[in-house]
């Protein structure tokens, strides 16, 4: 079993938003080189080493997240729609938009906090990157073989049976748009963090409880 790098590989790249222009140096999650037993990663954490108002990107959150401090599905959606990260590709669905809060929803509120919402534009901008490069002639989608080879790209050693799987669920009439790539982008890395996190001796093998199952996969 062989857990994956959960960005695609690309470790420097900017996060455009209106009005911001922000250089990352730090590594995007699961560009890590060293894996650990049993195939997975080492995860690096997202740094918070500085207080967030020095960060160029709190007062945009602030701005996006309004009172209460959090993003929710809709703010999320309509931040990504107006900082033009899809680029030339289609807005996010809302759809989408949840279960990228999914993804990092680790106290199952529905929402997420500044930590998340910098680690989420660091994961998408890496799976942009990763799209971009396979999507060669620019039509703003890519086919079954290519998107095989991107799943392969960010370290996931599936079963054929799995990869078609994966294939026929989110390409229409044969082909993966980019809202779809994404999608299913944060729900192999969501239910691999799930899997990962009950499997104590990172060998691939878990067990755990059917209403475990339930709430882990059912919130993505």
């Amino acid at each position: 079993m062989a857990y994956p790098r959960y960005g695609g590989g690309f470790e420097d790249f900017e996060v455009h938003m209106p009005g911001l222009q922000i250089e990352v140096e730090e590594p995007l999650p699961g560009t890590d080189p060293h894996v650990l037993p049993g195939g997975y990663p080492g995860y690096p954490a997202f740094s918070d080493s500085y207080p967030s108002a020095s960060d160029p990107m709190w007062t945009y959150f602030t701005v996006v997240a309004g009172q209460d401090g959090e993003v929710d599905a809709e703010e999320l959606q309509r931040c990504l729609t107006r900082s033009g990260i899809s680029g030339t590709y289609s807005p996010f669905s809302l759809e989408t938009c949840r279960i990228m809060i999914a993804m990092l929803d680790r106290d199952y509120t529905g929402k997420m906090g500044f930590d998340e919402f910098k680690e989420l534009f660091a994961a998408l901008n890496a799976w942009k990157q990763n799209f971009i490069a396979i999507d060669q002639d620019r039509s703003g989608y890519v086919e079954h073989r290519e998107m095989r080879q991107a799943i392969a790209a960010m370290g996931y050693r599936l079963s054929s049976q799995t990869l078609t799987t994966i294939v026929k669920r989110y390409s229409k009439n044969g082909r993966i748009f980019f809202d779809d790539y994404v999608a299913c982008c944060v729900k192999l890395r969501a239910l691999t963090d799930f899997f990962r996190r009950r499997d104590h001796s990172q060998q691939g093998f878990a067990n755990f409880l059917y209403d475990d199952f339930l709430q882990g996969t059912m919130a993505i």
